[in-house]
């Protein structure tokens, strides 16, 4: 019988950044944790990324995840945006690379259309599939929210993608 690989999924953002951890074993697929980090806005940018990566060395020392997943930044209109996102993203691979796991990315289209079948589907259907995935998860979903919710597709989306490394 496999071992289950444990991974990590990590929603990137400079006020709340989400994780979901789940499990694959045999194909299927089981919930574990998920949660955010949210440092307080009004910190000094580079207290806030440490906060970032103190949270997901706790995440990572609690649930020993076997590899992890996180969202590629996607380009905005507001350049100021987009360069903090970057920040913080950079800050959590850093940590991901630092605890010893390898890292894959993902587009956000990429996590919709493996989530839904459909590249640009609604947070609503996508809500729906991952509750449906990992039915285990709606209590904490409803308490963690939106990011904790986007993790957890990320998560499942690298399970769903042999090609990527799921284990060091």
């Amino acid at each position: 019988m496999n071992q289950p690989i444990i991974i990590l999924g990590i929603d990137p953002g400079l006020q709340k950044t989400g994780w979901g951890v789940i499990r694959l074993h045999n194909n299927t697929l089981g919930f574990i944790a998920c949660g955010t980090i949210a440092p307080d806005v009004k910190l000094p940018m580079p207290k806030r990324l440490l906060i970032l990566h103190e949270g997901v060395q706790r995440v990572i020392a609690q649930h020993q995840p076997h590899g992890a997943a996180i969202e590629e930044t996607f380009v905005t209109a507001n350049g100021s945006s987009t360069l903090k996102l970057g920040q913080a993203r950079g800050a959590l691979m850093l940590s991901l690379s630092i605890a010893g796991l390898p890292v894959a990315e993902y587009a956000a289209l990429l996590v919709k259309k493996t989530i839904t079948g459909v590249g640009r589907a609604e947070k609503s259907k996508v809500a729906m599939m991952v509750k449906t995935l990992l039915p285990q998860a709606r209590a904490e979903l409803d308490t963690h929210g939106a990011d904790a919710l986007d993790a957890l597709a990320i998560a499942i989306c690298h399970a769903n993608h042999p090609q990527k490394e799921l284990a060091a």
